[in-house]
């Protein structure tokens, strides 16, 4: 699990393709990566990976087709910036929510303007997760846990902080941009209760 709190901003430093998969490698920069293992989790961009290798600040991650084909990590080459986080602690602070690392969909900026010191963000989110979002509520976007201003059926509107900005790869967000959305877990659950366990289910 996650808090969708950025604790830093990595780059890719060598995507190496493997069939569907590829080994995609990631120069962490300031995330502390002393007590990182192989085989530990971390959110790369809010997708939850698990190292595989790790040496000189960086760390190395095996992709599947399902999540390159489900995030925007298949998208993702040398010299891109990616949000890291560790996975959380029984001790950490939950300054978030609590995030999953396992993404619902791509949402795409559809809209992206400066606002006092802030920047306001609107996001389309993929048709259906709109039904688990609410004003005021929590979402993760890229892996980064934000509030909700206001949502119009499928437009998610978002205020990112100047601190926020700096500390994830918002900064270089425009319309167009692709993110990754994961919805507050609490309401998956919620709604699965609510039906009867009836929710998700394959018809």
């Amino acid at each position: 699990m996650f808090t969708g709190i950025v604790t830093a901003v990595g780059t890719v430093s060598a995507v190496d393709p493997a069939g569907d998969e590829r080994r995609i490698t990631i120069d962490a920069g300031r995330l502390d990566t002393d007590d990182v293992a192989v085989g530990d989790s971390i959110a790369v961009d809010g997708v939850c990976l698990t190292v595989v290798n790790h040496g000189h600040g960086c760390l190395s991650f095996d992709v599947s087709g399902e999540t390159l084909a489900c995030t925007t990590l298949g998208e993702r080459g040398t010299g891109d910036e990616v949000n890291l986080e560790a996975a959380m602690l029984p001790t950490t602070r939950l300054g978030g929510h609590l995030v999953s690392g396992h993404v619902d969909g791509v949402g795409r900026v559809s809209a992206r303007w400066r606002e006092g010191s802030c920047e306001r963000f609107t996001i389309e989110v993929p048709a259906g997760l709109e039904q688990y979002i609410a004003r005021k509520g929590s979402l993760c976007v890229s892996g980064v846990s934000l509030t909700v201003n206001d949502v119009s059926g499928r437009e998610v509107g978002l205020n990112v902080i100047p601190h926020t900005l700096q500390a994830t790869n918002f900064a270089r967000l425009s319309a167009g941009a692709r993110v990754n959305i994961e919805v507050d877990i609490i309401a998956r659950y919620l709604e699965r209760l609510l039906q009867g366990g009836s929710a998700g289910s394959v018809d």
